[in-house]
Formats: structure tokens, C-alpha cells, sequence
């Protein structure tokens, strides 16, 4: 296969014949629901005590249980990837990728192609010129405990979402051309408003296409001519858009294996790699949505003032300029035009800004999806909330590119019941 740092798989689906629920197998990624605990209650009586990748991750939302009530949670998940291959309750698809199309809840279709990413490949850190990279600041304190999980793991189950900047959808929509010549692997329905999804395999010809167009979409010359980049700039080819903290939990986990294992062993370990679904940038579905400030316990014109000085806050009149900003305070609205910007998008000089002044003076940030919800909150007493502009697709690489990671909380993708579902798995371990 080519060098494209994403590879078909030995990816495990439940198997069908063994007449496993498919819309109780199926759960949405941990990360999502957390301070909704009924979400996860219903998934549990949802569930029952039918087969399901429920009991093989560990949702955040109890991650704020008694350190005990977590290891013994975690013990529990690697008890039940045993039992399941005990059972036989996998089947096999080797050295496959798989095509997905996936029914989102406003009824768009989303497709993606699921393989797995070499971790050598990978790099999280600030100032990254590997191929595969974070989009966003990488919370190292959200890692060990999805190492704890992993670690010792026989299997893994990630909700990895990664981005390609395919403008004239080379890699991923040919196959929805072919799909009706493709085997069918699972077609369902997911459970608490997931949506529907499709997954058809990919082999031969049709996942050697796949490498030659990535291949031509990583070629240095043609990565350096799309940004204008000069010429020998290490090319950007997967972002992470959904899993950064799972990726960077496999990294470490692999990165680990390395210190205890010779090189000859560790290059075709299977914990080198990492299962994830690739999406085009420029899938229709994809719509970024912006993730808003909201400061409180702070003085908002003392606040308002600093901000002008650092980053020549002042107020907008029309479009001028690129980077703008609308403050909310309980004295009303006013959009500020950032005219010193720190970043090459607005949320990041507005976070260079924040991330400092908070470090001198009171006041907390939080970080909101929604209008209405942000302009509430500012609108309160001594606070103050910061509204921003959507970020548009075509913003994220070149921003990585020069920038590096994004600030946390840059955007979102979709909303929380269009994240991934947990589905098919993946041996780690010999």
C-alpha cells in the first residue's frame, strides 16, 4: 500500500450470526452527555443486558465517581472485551476500510471512510509538522484516565473523527459512486436520536484508489501550491476533528510500548495504529458552529479597556477589517473590531487576551453553544460575554498550518447525538 499514513484494517463488527441488536450494540461517544446523566441512564436501560460496545468504553459523564467506583468500571470494560471474544461475538473483516454513510438528525448524510492512522504519524504537541495533527490544545489532564482504559485493553473502540482538505472530493465520494457494488456490512438504526447509518467494506482496487488519492492529496509540491505555501513545507494531510484526547491517549499508550519493546517488535505492533473515520472538510454535512465566551465575577469595562489595549479592541463600524467580535454586557451589545490580532481568527486573539488578563484579574470563562444562552449570561452582573463569528470551513487548515493548534473550544462540529457511534473495534494486543 502506499505511504499515506491511513491504512486498511482487521476491524471487528458484532456478528450477525449471532443475532446481536445492532441499535443496542451501537453508543455514542463518551464525551458527549456529561453532565446529562439521563442520557446514560436511558442507554443503560436501553441496553439491558443484550451485547453492546456500551461495555467496552467508559463514558466521562462517571468519570466524577470515587477513584474506586472508576478502576472497578475500568476493570469491568477489559473483563468484557475478553468475555466478548470468548463468545465469538465478533466477526472479522480483514484488511479493510470500511465506507460509511451516516443519516445525521437533520436528515443530511454524512459519509466517512473508517481505517486505521499510523501513531508514528502523529504529533499534538505546538509547532507539529507531522501529517496527521490536533486541531485544537491538547488537555493533557484529560489523558490518563482513557490510558487506564487503554493500557491493559485486548481491544480498542475509539470515536476518532479525522479531516481531509479534499476540495474536489478525490478520496471519499468515488466510493458512494460504487457502493451498490460493494458488501453491505450493517445498515440500522442508532438509538436516542443517533440517526441511521451504513457501512460497506472496502478492498482491492477500490482501497487502492483510496491510497493513490491520498497520495496525491499528501504530495509536497501540490500541498504547497493549495496554501501557498513555500515550497517544502512538511504537508498537513488528516486534522483531527472529533477524538483529539483519544488519539493522543493512543499515542501515549503506543509511545509507552516503545520504551519496553525492541524496534523490530514495536514496528508491527498493532498498537502503532489507531482506528478512525476520515471525513472530507468539504462534505455538505459539515457545518462548523462557533463555541462563544462568557466571562463572570469580572468588571466588564475594566475588562473592555485591557482588551483594547492588548489587541486595539475598538468598535466596529460596518466590515472592517477581518477579525470582529460582539461584546455583551448588561449596558447592551457592541461589536468590537479587533485591529492588532494575535491570531489568524478572531476566537484566537480573543483567547490570547482572555487566557492573560484572568491570569491578573477576577472573573471565570465558559465556554457556550447558542446565541440566546451566551447573551443571558452577559447580560447578568458583572459579567460580560463574547459572541463570535462562525469560523468557516475553509479557515481550518491554513489556520493550523501557521498557527498551529486551534484554542480550545474553537468550534464545534454538529451537535452532540451526530458525533460518532461506537461500532466496529479493533484488536491491539497479539
Amino acid at each position: 500500500m502506499k505511504d499515506t499514513a491511513f491504512y486498511p484494517a482487521d476491524i471487528l463488527l458484532p456478528s450477525a450470526e449471532r443475532g446481536i441488536d445492532l441499535t443496542k450494540w451501537a453508543v455514542v461517544a463518551c464525551d458527549q452527555y456529561t453532565s446529562q446523566p439521563d442520557y446514560w441512564n436511558k442507554v443503560e436501560e436501553l441496553v439491558g443486558d443484550s451485547p453492546s460496545a456500551l461495555r467496552m468504553i467508559l463514558p466521562e459523564i462517571y468519570l466524577n465517581l470515587e477513584k474506586s467506583q472508576v478502576n472497578r468500571k475500568i476493570s469491568e470494560i477489559q473483563r468484557s472485551m475478553n468475555e466478548y471474544l470468548q463468545q465469538g461475538l465478533f466477526q472479522a473483516c480483514p484488511k479493510s476500510y470500511i465506507y460509511i454513510e451516516r443519516i445525521l438528525s437533520d436528515g443530511t448524510m454524512r459519509k466517512g471512510l473508517l481505517g486505521m492512522l499510523d501513531l508514528e504519524e502523529y504529533d499534538y504537541h505546538p509547532g507539529s509538522s507531522s501529517r496527521i495533527r490536533a486541531t485544537e490544545g491538547t488537555v493533557l489532564e484529560r489523558i490518563p484516565p482513557r490510558v487506564r482504559v487503554r493500557e491493559h485493553a485486548v481491544l480498542e473502540f475509539p470515536h476518532i473523527m479525522m479531516l481531509i482538505d479534499d476540495l474536489q472530493r478525490t478520496v471519499i465520494e468515488p466510493l458512494s459512486v460504487r457502493k451498490d457494488k460493494l458488501p453491505l456490512l450493517y445498515r440500522f438504526p442508532l438509538m436516542q436520536g443517533g440517526g441511521n447509518i451504513a457501512g460497506y467494506r472496502v478492498q482491492g482496487r477500490d482501497a487502492l484508489a483510496v491510497q493513490e488519492a491520498l497520495e496525491k492529496l499528501a504530495q509536497p509540491e501540490a500541498f504547497s501550491r493549495r496554501y501557498g505555501l513555500p515550497m517544502g513545507t512538511p504537508p498537513l494531510l488528516y486534522a483531527a476533528g472529533d477524538g483529539n484526547h483519544s488519539l493522543a491517549t493512543a499515542k501515549a499508550c503506543f509511545e509507552a510500548l516503545k520504551q519496553r519493546l525492541p524496534e523490530e517488535e514495536w514496528k508491527t505492533h498493532p498498537a502503532r495504529y489507531a482506528l478512525a473515520e476520515v471525513v472530507n472538510l468539504h462534505d455538505d454535512s459539515l457545518q462548523f458552529e462557533p463555541i462563544h465566551r462568557a466571562v463572570t465575577g469580572t468588571e466588564p469595562e475594566k475588562l473592555l479597556k485591557a482588551m483594547e489595549k492588548a489587541c486595539g479592541a475598538r468598535r466596529a463600524n460596518g466590515s472592517q477589517g477581518d477579525q470582529t467580535v460582539t461584546a455583551v454586557t448588561s449596558n447592551g451589545t457592541r461589536p468590537l473590531l479587533l485591529t492588532r490580532p494575535t491570531s489568524q481568527l478572531a476566537v484566537g486573539t480573543l483567547q490570547n487576551f482572555l487566557d492573560q488578563y484572568l491570569t491578573e484579574n477576577t472573573g471565570t470563562v465558559d465556554y457556550i453553544h447558542g446565541d440566546d444562552v451566551a447573551v443571558s449570561l452577559g447580560q447578568k452582573p458583572n459579567s460580560i460575554a463574547f459572541l463570535l463569528p462562525p469560523m468557516g470551513k475553509e479557515e481550518l487548515f491554513p489556520t493550523v498550518i501557521l498557527d498551529g493548534s486551534l484554542p480550545r473550544k474553537t468550534f464545534s462540529m454538529g451537535h452532540a447525538q451526530d458525533k460518532r457511534y461506537y461500532i466496529e473495534g479493533r484488536r491491539i494486543t497479539y
